[in-house]
């Protein structure tokens, strides 16, 4: 919280100090005179010490006007001036120190930092963490720019029923994050891609590449509006329901985003509306024998309307309705093999957002969503929906991400509408050390085809561990291990085993 300014020279602490000394010295100065007193005069004795404390108490009163009669005790009680007279006085030298000797929250620490004089020192900070420290990037104009480079050597494995792949290759991962440093609104971009490239053995490579961009904007009558834009690229998995069986070269896929939203607190009630916008585009994909097959309709747009009512119990506990409606239409009005794939989808859900600081933020959801299509052949698809996203913190240095996700994903496999996903995935976070920080990653997604459907369900489990070692703030040494298994009801499983180290260079 900001202070008021000081007009005098003399800190509020200093003052204290001084006004605290003085009383100490004339509670000494008086004492030997009543001693004195006492001496020549044992009868006036009771007098005398009735004397010296009504000038102790005066001298405290004094201070107590000089620091708005209070001095804070360690333990965040009020303590008379009375007591802080029987402690030794602070030195000017330590004026602008921590004097409790409690460690604080760093948050805690900045909401309740005073403003500094310009005849004073800046107040020590408790030191950062290396982990947590934040470069300072490089500034352009109005705009902070944080880019960071990882390149790593990796090794997978790959076993799909007796079919096993080996390769090893080098990762160049790239980042960035471009923020403004506007007094009202924000604009931030973020961005992210892989290449890879094989150094010996046999297996796909894997590029992607996706950056976008928030525009926030503060308006009026507690009113902020949300204009987004999107590009996603990558490259289809082998795993996929939808890829091609015995391509080399699976399509590459792009994805065009755009979106807006607004959002506005009416008192209690919070209402949000939202409009996205998504064009897909897949490529041809590449069999071993060169020939290639065209997957030009599967491109597609999609758009989504959105609407959520929210009711504020408290600041922390919003219970909250929503309703969805959108539409997907394909390029070709008919596919391959003959099936219109264009369709309406219709969903709702009631929940509760979550915010209670660092230890608990996110939101539940339970509703239901429907797909139905333009071809008559093609069932309809509805299922119960569970969605969860939370972040929870049970100790400082612990982060634990939990997510769980119901969708409907259409295909385009002839016959076939599609699949309802359940997918379940947490993330925990740990700092070890104060520059070493481990991750562990577990999921699940369910493909739950419906009951008239000629394909079975299928299980991906995923489980992954990595560490970070902050080297400093520029350089970090980065090593991770993952395995991921896809077991089917008819057909052979599949099995992926990955490991690899790296060094993340970041400004």
């Amino acid at each position: 919280m900001g202070q008021p300014d000081q007009t005098s020279s003399v800190t509020p602490l200093r003052a204290m100090s001084r006004a605290v000394s003085f009383a100490a010295f004339g509670s000494l100065l008086l004492s030997q005179l009543a001693f004195a007193q006492s001496a020549s005069q044992p009868a006036n004795s009771g007098s005398a010490a009735s004397q010296d404390n009504r000038t102790t108490y005066n001298a405290a009163s004094t201070a107590d006007d000089s620091d708005d009669g209070a001095i804070p005790a360690a333990n965040g009680t009020t303590a008379n001036a009375d007591d802080a007279s029987q402690r030794p006085a602070i030195s000017d030298s330590h004026a602008g120190d921590d004097i409790t000797g409690s460690i604080l929250d760093e948050d805690i620490r900045r909401l309740n930092t005073r403003e500094a004089p310009v005849d004073e020192a800046p107040r020590r900070r408790a030191a950062e963490s290396a982990s947590t420290a934040e470069t300072p990037g490089i500034p352009l104009g109005t705009f902070v720019l944080r880019p960071s480079v990882t390149q790593s050597i990796n090794t997978e494995t790959t076993k799909d029923g007796n079919t096993r792949q080996r390769r090893a290759f080098l990762e160049t991962d790239a980042a960035a994050t471009l923020t403004s440093d506007w007094g009202r609104h924000q604009l931030s971009v973020t961005s992210e891609g892989a290449w890879q490239k094989n150094i010996s053995g046999e297996g796909e490579e894997q590029p992607s590449f996706k950056v976008n961009g928030d525009l926030r904007l503060d308006l009026p009558h507690d009113t902020v509006a949300h204009l987004t834009a999107g590009y996603n690229f990558y490259r289809e998995d082998t795993d996929d329901p939808d890829a091609i069986a015995n391509a080399t070269q699976q399509s590459d896929v792009q994805e065009f985003s755009a979106g807006a939203s607004v959002q506005r607190d009416f008192g209690i009630l919070r209402g949000t509306t939202a409009l996205a916008l998504t064009r897909s585009i897949y490529s041809d994909a590449t069999l071993a024998s060169g020939a290639t097959v065209a997957l030009s309709d599967r491109n597609q747009t999609t758009g989504t309307l959105r609407g959520r009512l929210g009711y504020e119990l408290s600041p922390a506990l919003i219970p909250f309705i929503e309703a969805t409606v959108g539409r997907t239409l394909y390029d070709e009005t008919r596919d391959s093999a003959g099936y219109e794939r264009s369709s309406q989808s219709y969903g709702t859900k009631a929940g509760v957002e979550v915010d209670l600081g660092e230890k608990l933020k996110g939101e539940v959801g339970v509703g239901y969503e429907r797909a139905d299509f333009e071809d008559n052949r093609l069932s309809s698809i509805d299922t119960a929906t569970l969605d969860a996203s939370l972040l929870w913190s049970p100790v400082r240095g612990t982060d634990v991400n939990f997510d769980l996700q119901t969708s409907i994903q259409p295909t385009t496999t002839a016959g076939e509408s599609g699949y309802v996903s359940h997918a379940l995935t947490t993330t925990v976070t740990h700092q070890l050390r104060d520059n070493l920080v481990g991750r562990m990653i577990g999921g699940a997604v369910w493909r739950n085809y419906p009951t008239d459907s000629t394909i079975n369900d299928e299980l991906v489990y995923t489980a992954a561990t990595g560490l970070t070692w902050n080297i400093n703030r520029y350089l970090d040494l980065t090593s991770s291990l993952g395995y991921e298994l896809t077991t089917r009801k008819e057909g052979s499983d599949s099995q992926q085993w990955r490991a690899g180290v790296g060094l993340k260079l970041k400004r």
